[in-house]
């Protein structure tokens, strides 16, 4: 039997008035019986607009604390069956403005967290990840069990995250998921995020900072399928592994910069091209048939979701 598969549980969602997390909440609120608690700190990339339609719920609970918080997270994982951790810093061009808020949030908060998991006993810890640890891969894909060679401040602590939850697994038992998603796109992404940024500049007219030759190559995934394989691997994965969550959907930064300007009506004059990002990664991309032995596949293709995102953002 999977575990939650006839009981209702209580999970606490961090990070949950985010981008990838509210449309979690949003996920279990409207296909599970679980009771939810979500707890985000409020910084800029938090937003209690995220979760404007479920905040009074019958079955969510929102508290606004950091997760860095001790004595916060003590009380509210005592009470929870699982815990699904997206809270992080995760913008890559802050973390090489300055890496201390990465190191504080990424790392000491999910130690904190999983902490608390480990006094509380909880049944399962989902940590969420990014396909970014494993650094840059030019040809072919990076399985789960591939080394991990971050490549900027934002992958490093999120890989030291990874390998911190993963030694709790080793060394208390603690039930740690792992999943590796490549770059989510849809609803409630942060404005300074690519897509929705260039959606908004395309329809008002406004130059689409490219950077370098736009070459770099980037796995697109629709949130929303992103969400149910993050539930389908918190409730029938396996403790202690890792599960990649790509979706075969490669573009490079220039062809989505020409798709937005095609569904905006827009126009390629808009595109200027900038100086590259230290560090830039050129490709990513994820071998994924650990989840999809689970039953999980994409039903989203990039074009059906960039055509969902433009009628969010406009």
């Amino acid at each position: 039997m999977c575990w939650g598969a006839h009981d209702r549980m209580r999970i606490l969602v961090t990070g949950g008035a985010g981008f990838i997390g509210s449309n979690y909440v949003r996920y279990l609120l409207e296909h599970r019986e679980d009771d939810v608690v979500t707890l985000d700190a409020l910084t800029y990339a938090g937003s209690l607009d995220n979760l404007e339609g479920v905040l009074d719920h019958p079955q969510h609970e929102f508290v606004e604390g950091d997760i860095r918080d001790r004595e916060l997270v003590k009380e509210f994982v005592s009470d929870v069956d699982a815990i699904v951790n997206f809270a992080a810093e995760s913008h890559v061009d802050r973390s090489i403005e300055g890496a201390a808020p990465f190191v504080a949030t990424n790392v000491e908060g999910t130690q904190v967290l999983l902490d608390a998991a480990v006094n509380a006993g909880i049944d399962r810890f989902l940590q969420i990840s990014t396909d970014e640890v494993y650094g840059q891969i030019l040809n072919g894909t990076f399985s789960d069990d591939d080394r991990l060679n971050p490549r900027n401040p934002y992958s490093a602590t999120k890989a030291s995250a990874d390998l911190l939850a993963k030694s709790y697994e080793t060394t208390h038992g603690l039930p740690v998921l792992i999943t590796r998603t490549c770059n989510n796109f849809g609803p409630r992404q942060h404005p300074e995020k690519l897509i929705p940024k260039f959606i908004r500049n395309g329809a008002a007219g406004d130059a689409l900072p490219v950077y370098g030759d736009g070459s770099n190559v980037r796995e697109w995934i629709y949130v929303e399928d992103n969400c149910q394989a993050l539930d389908l691997v918190l409730r029938e994965g396996n403790p202690g592994e890792v599960y990649n969550i790509g979706s075969g959907e490669e573009r490079t930064n220039l062809e989505v910069t020409e798709a937005i300007l095609d569904a905006v009506d827009g126009s390629e004059d808009q595109i200027t091209f900038v100086e590259d990002r230290a560090g830039h990664d050129q490709r990513y991309a994820l071998e994924t048939a650990k989840i999809e032995r689970l039953g999980w596949e994409p039903s989203w293709s990039f074009e059906a979701g960039l055509e969902r995102a433009v009628e969010y953002y406009l």
